[in-house]
């Protein structure tokens, strides 16, 4: 990887739906190269996908509930069943496996409400064997990056 595809990245994580005319210009090169570099950065999976972002208060998910688990056994089979209950939530949006904490994973829930959670909890808690869950709310969100630094390429 260049200094041109660290551009073309750039660029491209700030409007991945720019023309490709544009995106050329931008970073120097004509239509047919950039279209290469950007073919090849997704075949090497260094773009994995292009997507939208969408502001979460703005469809009615404005609570974000930051879930704490500890688990006792560290099994491949528990882990397995957590990856399948996780995956199956489109409400749980990131999920950690932690060092150095109280808790051995950190899930990130988007909520209507306070009481849909609670109820979402209440589901989780049947399904996910573990010794301590511990929620944390987020009052406001000081920083929501969606760009990556490309410094250290």
């Amino acid at each position: 990887m260049d200094n041109i595809d660290k551009k073309i990245l750039e660029e491209l994580q700030k409007n991945s739906s720019q023309p490709l005319s544009e995106l050329s210009k931008k970073v120097g090169l004509s239509n047919t190269p950039c279209w290469n570099r950007i073919k090849k950065l997704e075949e090497e999976k260094i773009i994995k996908s292009k997507s939208i972002i969408i502001d979460n208060k703005k469809i009615n998910l404005s609570i974000t509930v930051f879930l704490s688990i500890s688990i006792q056994n560290h099994t491949t089979e528990w882990l397995k069943n957590f990856q399948k209950v996780v995956n199956k939530y489109d409400q749980i949006i990131e999920v950690h496996r932690l060092t150095g904490s109280n808790s051995d994973y950190k899930i990130t829930i988007l909520s209507p409400s306070i009481e849909e959670y609670d109820n979402f909890q209440q589901r989780l808690i049947k399904e996910i064997e573990c010794t301590n869950m511990s929620s944390h709310i987020s009052l406001h969100t000081i920083k929501k990056n969606y760009k990556y630094p490309l410094d250290f390429i």
